[in-house]
This record gives structure tokens, C-alpha cells and sequence, in this order.
């Protein structure tokens, strides 16, 4: 090839071109390698090409991306169509020149790859989900997942996503009853949520019961045996059945007990710029009947019929099929479990053989699939007198309840069968062969019950808003058992009338009894709370006393309606939109509610720049105005729920707009006018500014219009702002001449400026030479101080000489006077 292709790499937006030489058999050519932002304005031009043959009249574009670049004649390869990251992330583009539709060099490969922008939210697969949690679920383990995705590039930090829980409805109280994983997105319940969620109420299924309504009837009458009337007439029984029917056929997404707001942030959620998606998770909290009935007591050589039932178990299927085994895996296994989950234990125990089993069962479907974890249960064999007696040490102290039967037997585990003679006194005694000396103290039992001083304590009002704490009623008891002991101690307990605890009875012991306020109250919820209050001792009364209605008190209290300020369904609101968003488009709707149901209007302030406005009834925010990221990045405003009528109450919530700048301006120079001396040629230096941020600001690209070279002027890049002008050939006379630059950000916008230059004879300050009494009128003040400075310094000058020549004449006359008076 005698006519070969160069290449020459101009600056491009946001892109880095490099070139390797290869060879091949037509002949050495370049591969170029160009890297460019999606989203880049079109036309927008990439690369040159500067072909050595002059013949060449065109170029052959072919491969990937063809049809989005196309190829001037002048060899400038630029862009036709934006390029979309997520659409094709690289192109190979085969060049050829031609001579009259010929190819006669090449071909050269140019590689586009395509830069991500951050300009795709992240979207969740669903608009809501819906879950199942069971009560006692173990905190952080996961029982439902949330997952979004972000057609961002994912192996930067665009695609780099993190959840987040905004918001829990309802929260009492404040308590985060679940948490979510930020990287994997599983949501789990908390360690207060592990205690805290309850299920809905229902009713309990043996193995092979039907939830038909002939068992839901015979259920119902095992509790009122006495009902005469018919199911279908009976409320009772109609609500029970409704209820019932509601729990079987709970769906979360129309009935959910909690709902979450889950937010996905990209960015890794750690920039203000961050692009966010928001979900809904409906929760509907499950009974829990798979409950371990704690440690089981069975006593050695227990005297009965085998097998015996010890405990029950009941898997949340009702259909389970259970199996037993032992965990130490030992030879001997005494246990086994029905298929109604009842545990038998088949022969006595044998406390000095083994004093505790550790039973594990399993709760299984039909196709061998565990429907539960396994469960753990305790056997504890309780000792039985049947060794002989041993002394542990040489004299034993023993206390004996007053009123004890003659002939009980002390507490076992010291001394057994043995009579109590006199309970005063130390003694002898024998009923095998060993003998120990025991002292016995008589102590006080628990014959007296604690009394109120009165069991009816009438009602009491609060209003709905009383502070957590508040005592609302002293109560007071007295107990006639030995003092300071667990038999005249009183504790308070609240045993009916308050099913969720949102009273309770604080006291030292000592008799007297606070009822505090332990929850918030609520109107809404209850108007009304009859109280029973039981006085109750620490240790157990002695054995066939019970407590009386002496020990019982009863309270009334009624809540009085507080009008409550309207509640905002999200706790933080913040939104990122384009600085180029239209006039009248939605950036959010605002929702609140009233607890008592008053019809809610909302109204927006703060807004200084006059921008937004909302709609009274909706609650919908518009955009007023054009918004300007050049003016503000980010601002607030305030949002007001506020109650219709004449008093009506509101609740404010802050909205924080955060702008995001698109490429609205372009560079500006600072100077559009310089001048150069004639015989003293530099360079001038010219300055641009652009209001917007990056990307779409610096580094700026400096040429001269219409990508025209000049045969008389260079232009040369300084840095990210500035270049240099200069006059290739040296000056000979004076011109005025103006100069068309374009001058381009980082985001290829760019239009085109008159620089004017002027062509001078200087001072020798470096300044324009003006005659007296001429004034330019094309200079700015630059120019013109530096005119007025250059002519100052000139008279300095001249002042100067015009001083010392008058001088030089006054010493000289002064010698020749001298001279003729000698």
C-alpha cells in the first residue's frame, strides 16, 4: 500500500482512544480503542481520521453498531444515535476508505466501549410481597426475602444495591419487631419480635379433625354444654364461626397483621445521589402450637399403670406424623409417642440408673418431610426414699412447718422414716443401722391470706393521652403470717380485664399496690377496662386453704376520647428527580390518616423558590416551577396533615427534594477580547466557565468553530479550563481580528464565541500604543487599565528625562560663571 491510513486521536467526551500498531498481510494498520459514556448527545463526534491519499472520497463502515455511528467525509467518526449501556456495552467497527466506491487501504478496527451512567432506579420483582412468620420464630432467621434489580452495569457501584427497612405498620411503641439483611435482602424478626408477635386467636385441630363446621359445632359445645339455642341463631356461635372462617382463609396481602416499607438503594446506599425503589411486605402472623412442654417431672418407681401419659405435643399440621427417639442414642429407651402426639412412658424410672432423658421428636407429612424442627424435651426423674440413710455430716438441722401431722416425714434426702418426738429439741434416732443427730426448727407456714382493705375500688377516667407511668389507683392488702417472710410478702396481679397489658400493679411486698399506666392508651381500641386484681403470696398457702373473694379487688376505668393529629404512612419522605424534570410532573403523593377519621387536607410550606405546590385534597406534589440544580442542589420543604373543620389539629413531616444536574449549560469564556504586541508575540491565555457539575463540566474542550484549522492562529489546551492563543507567524502591522471558538464540557455541549484580538505596537510596559485623544471602544477593562497604565508610565518617563536634562543645563551654566569670574 503506497496511500496509508493515520490516525489522530482529538479530544473526545469522556473517552480515552488507544492505538497498536499490528501487522498483516495487506500491510501495518491501527486497532483504536474508544471509551464513551452512554446517554452522549448526538451528533457528537468520537475520533479523525487523516488519510494520506488525496483521492480518498468516502469511507466502508461495517461489523457492530453500524447503524448507531456513521463516518464524514472529512474522516470524522461520529455518533448518530445515543448509546445504551444496558441495550450493547461494546462495539467493533471495521473502517475502509474508498476512491470512488473502490476500498484502496485498511482496514482499520475501531472498539467502542460503552461507560454506564447511573441513570436506571432500582426496581424490585414485585410491587408488594406477601409472608408467613410464626410466633416464637427465632430472631435472624430468615422466613421471607424481598429482591430488586438494576439494569445499571453490576460491576460498578451503579448496580451495588442495599435494603433497608423504612417504616412498620403498625409500630407500637416504637419496637422494631423485624429486620432485614442490607446485602441478601431475607427478612427476619428481631430479638423483641421473637417475643413480641402474636397470632390471631383460633381454634386447635387434633390429627384426622376436618376444619368443617359439624367439628367447629362440637367444639363450640364442648364449651357451652347448655346452649339451647340453634348454631345458625346463636351470635355466639356465629362469631365464633366468622372469626374462624376469617383466620382459615387469611390472605396478607388483603388482611395483613403488619405491613413493612422496604426501600433498595444502588450506590451501595452511601451517596445523597442514590437512586431508590420502595416495596411493600404484608406479614400475617401464624399460631405456633409447636411448643417443647419444658421439663417433665416424673418421680423413680412411679406406682401406676403402664403406659402413662406424661405430655402432649402438637405440630402446626394437623396431619403430622410424629416419631421419638432418645438423643443420648443409649440401649435403654422407656418412651414412645402416639400418633395424636401424646408421650407414654412404658415402665418405672430408676433415678439412681439415670436421673434425665433428653427426648427428641420429629414432626413429619406423609412423604417423610419434616413439617417442624425437631424439639427437644426434658425428662427429669424426681428421687423416691428408696436407699438407706446416710449421714452427711454429724449433726443435721431440720425445719419443720408448725401444724405438721405426728408421724409426717421430714424432708427427704437426710434422714427417712423417722417420727418426730418433740420438735423443740435435739435427739437420737434410728430406722436402719446408722445414727445422726438432727435439730429441728419449727418455722412458720402459710396459714393466712393476704385481705384488701376493700375488694371494690369503684372507676376511675383518664383521657386516651396519659403518660406511660401515671399511677391511676393505690390499693392496699395485709397479710397476719410471720413478717419478712414469703408467707406475709404480697404480689399484685392483674387477672382479667386487660388481655394486652396495658396496665400494671407495682408494689415492694409490703402490701400496698400501685396501678400504673404500662402501655399507651388507646380510644380507639378501648373505651373500657374492668379490672380484677388478686393479692397473691410468693410461697404456697398451706395445703387445703384457698384464696377467697377477701383477696380479690375489682376497678373500672374508662378512657375518654383525645382528638389525636393525623398519622403520616412514612416517617422520612425524601425524592431525587432531574433538574430537567417538566412543569406539572409528580414527584410523590403524600398519604395520612386520622385516628378518628376526620376527613384530612394537606398544604406545603417552605418553599422559597416557589417550585412545587400540592394538591389540598390528594396529597399529590407537583412541580410548579423549572426546577434549577445551578441554584439549588437540594432544598426541604415542610408538608402539613391537617384536620378539616373549625379545630381541627395537623402533624408536619420534612420532604427533602435532592436535584440531579443534567447538562444545561455550556462553558462561557471569562475574557472575549486580548491583544499581542508586534515584535513581541506570546501567547494569550483564555479562560471558560461552566455553572454545571460533573460530568458535565470540566475538562473542556477547546477548537476552533466548524472545526476549521487557521493557516495564521494555534490553539493548545493548558488545562481542564484554560488554552493558549497563538500568532504562528510574526506580526508586521496592526489588525483587529475576531476569532469564532467552540468550546465544549465533559458532556459534549459547547456552542460558539467571538474572541477578539488585537495586533498592536506596544509600550515598553507591554501595553497597546493609543495616540492622545483616540479611544477604542472594542477593549474591555482588562485592556483598557492596561492602556491607561502603559500611558502613565510613559509620561513617568519622559517627566523623568525632561528633569534630569534640566540639571545637567543649571550645573553647566553654573561652571561657566565660575570660570569667568577667574
Amino acid at each position: 500500500m503506497t496511500h496509508m491510513m493515520h490516525l489522530l486521536l482529538l479530544p473526545i467526551l469522556l473517552g480515552i482512544a488507544t492505538g497498536t500498531a499490528l501487522e498483516d498481510k495487506k500491510g501495518p494498520f491501527e486497532n483504536t480503542v474508544l471509551e464513551v459514556l452512554e446517554g452522549t448527545p448526538v451528533p457528537f463526534a468520537i475520533y479523525q481520521f487523516q488519510v494520506d491519499n488525496p483521492e480518498v472520497d468516502g469511507f466502508h463502515l461495517s461489523g457492530e453498531g453500524k447503524d448507531d455511528v456513521r463516518m464524514s467525509k472529512d474522516g470524522w467518526l461520529y455518533l448518530e444515535h445515543p448509546l445504551d449501556w444496558s441495550r450493547e456495552n461494546n462495539y467493533i467497527i471495521k473502517v475502509e476508505p474508498l476512491v470512488e466506491g473502490e476500498i484502496v487501504d485498511g482496514p482499520i478496527y475501531v472498539t467502542i466501549n460503552v461507560l454506564d451512567v447511573n441513570n436506571n432506579a432500582p426496581l424490585f420483582n414485585q410491587s408488594s410481597y406477601a409472608a408467613m412468620v410464626r410466633e416464637n420464630s427465632p430472631a435472624g432467621v430468615p422466613f421471607t426475602r424481598v429482591f430488586a434489580s438494576d439494569r445499571d452495569d453490576p460491576s460498578t457501584p451503579n448496580a451495588d444495591l442495599r435494603y433497608s427497612l423504612v417504616s412498620q405498620i403498625p409500630s407500637r411503641n416504637h419496637v422494631p419487631l423485624f429486620q432485614i439483611d442490607p446485602i441478601t435482602g431475607e427478612i427476619s424478626t428481631t430479638e423483641e419480635g421473637q417475643q413480641m408477635l402474636k397470632a390471631r386467636e383460633g381454634i386447635l385441630y387434633s390429627r384426622g379433625e376436618h376444619q368443617s363446621a359439624d367439628v367447629l359445632k362440637t367444639k363450640f359445645s364442648e364449651f357451652c354444654p347448655d346452649s339451647r339455642v340453634p348454631y345458625e341463631d346463636n351470635p355466639f356461635y356465629t362469631c365464633m364461626e366468622r372469626a374462624e372462617l376469617r383466620r382459615q382463609n387469611i390472605n396478607p396481602l388483603e388482611d395483613p397483621d403488619y405491613t413493612l416499607i422496604v426501600r433498595v438503594q444502588d450506590l451501595a446506599g452511601a451517596s445523597e445521589t442514590a437512586l431508590t425503589g420502595n416495596t411493600r411486605v404484608h406479614i400475617v402472623v401464624q399460631e405456633n402450637f409447636w411448643v417443647s412442654p419444658g421439663p417433665i417431672h416424673v418421680v423413680e418407681n412411679w406406682r401406676t399403670t403402664y403406659p402413662q401419659v406424661i405430655t402432649k405435643v402438637q405440630s402446626n399440621e394437623p396431619n403430622a406424623v410424629y416419631s421419638l427417639v432418645q438423643k443420648e442414642r443409649e440401649l435403654k429407651f422407656p418412651f414412645k409417642i402416639t400418633e395424636n402426639g401424646e408421650i407414654l412412658l412404658e415402665e418405672p424410672l430408676d433415678r439412681e440408673e439415670k436421673e434425665t432423658y433428653i427426648l427428641v421428636v420429629f414432626a413429619k407429612d406423609n412423604h417423610d418431610k419434616e413439617v417442624d424442627p425437631p424439639m427437644e424435651i426434658v425428662v427429669v426423674v424426681d428421687d423416691e426414699n428408696d436407699n438407706e440413710p446416710e449421714c452427711a455430716e454429724e449433726q443435721s438441722v431440720f425445719e419443720v412447718q408448725e401444724d405438721e401431722p405426728s408421724g409426717k416425714k421430714p424432708p427427704a434426702g437426710h434422714v427417712t422414716n423417722t417420727t418426730v418426738i418433740d420438735p423443740t429439741h435435739a435427739f437420737l434416732l434410728t430406722e436402719f443401722s446408722t445414727v445422726c443427730k438432727v435439730v429441728i426448727k419449727v418455722i412458720d407456714v402459710n396459714n393466712e391470706m393476704p385481705l384488701f382493705e376493700k375488694t371494690d375500688y369503684d372507676s376511675e377516667t383518664l383521657p386516651e393521652n396519659t403518660d406511660v407511668g401515671h399511677t391511676v389507683l393505690t390499693i392496699k392488702a395485709t397479710d397476719a403470717d410471720d413478717p419478712d417472710s414469703g408467707s406475709s410478702s404480697i404480689e399484685f396481679h392483674i387477672s382479667a380485664g386487660d388481655d394486652d397489658g396495658v396496665f400494671a400493679v407495682e408494689t415492694d411486698g409490703k402490701g400496698v399496690g400501685y396501678v400504673v399506666i404500662a402501655k399507651p392508651l388507646d380510644f380507639e381500641s378501648s373505651t373500657i377496662y374492668n379490672l380484677k386484681i388478686d393479692a397473691r403470696n410468693p410461697e404456697p398457702l398451706m395445703k387445703g386453704l384457698e384464696y377467697g373473694s377477701e383477696s380479690t379487688a375489682y376497678v373500672s376505668i374508662s378512657i375518654t376520647d383525645v382528638d389525636e393529629v393525623p398519622e403520616f404512612s412514612l416517617d422520612v419522605l425524601d425524592v431525587t428527580v432531574p433538574e430537567n424534570t417538566t412543569k406539572g410532573s409528580v414527584l410523590l403523593k403524600v398519604e395520612a390518616k386520622d385516628p378518628e377519621g376526620k376527613e384530612i387536607g394537606f398544604k406545603l410550606e417552605g418553599d422559597a423558590r416557589d417550585w412545587l405546590e400540592i394538591n389540598a385534597e390528594t396529597g399529590e406534589i407537583k412541580t410548579k416551577q423549572t426546577l434549577d440544580r445551578e441554584i439549588l442542589e437540594s432544598f426541604e420543604v415542610t408538608v402539613t396533615a391537617f384536620e378539616k373543620g373549625e379545630d381541627y389539629h395537623s402533624e408536619c413531616i420534612v420532604l427533602t427534594v435532592k436535584l440531579l444536574d443534567v447538562n444545561d449549560n455550556s462553558p462561557k469564556l471569562v475574557e472575549t477580547q486580548g491583544f499581542i504586541c508586534i515584535g513581541k508575540s506570546k501567547s494569550v491565555v483564555i479562560k471558560a466557565v461552566d455553572p454545571d457539575s460533573d460530568p458535565y463540566s470540566q475538562p473542556f474542550t477547546f477548537e476552533f468553530a466548524k472545526s476549521k484549522k487557521s493557516p495564521n492562529w494555534k490553539l493548545n489546551k493548558i488545562d481542564e479550563t484554560t488554552a493558549e492563543l497563538t500568532l504562528t507567524k510574526p506580526p508586521t502591522e496592526e489588525k483587529n481580528i475576531t476569532l469564532q471558538l467552540n468550546i465544549k464540557d465533559n458532556g459534549g455541549m459547547g456552542i460558539n464565541q467571538a474572541f477578539h484580538m488585537r495586533v498592536c505596537n506596544c509600550t515598553n510596559l507591554g501595553y497597546c500604543y493609543m495616540q492622545p485623544g483616540v479611544h477604542g471602544s472594542k477593549y474591555g477593562v482588562g485592556a483598557t487599565i492596561g492602556i491607561l497604565l502603559g500611558v502613565m508610565g510613559f509620561c513617568v518617563i519622559v517627566f523623568i528625562v525632561v528633569i534630569k536634562r534640566t540639571n545637567r543645563e543649571r550645573k553647566k551654566k553654573a561652571a561657566e560663571e565660575e570660570t569667568m569670574m577667574h
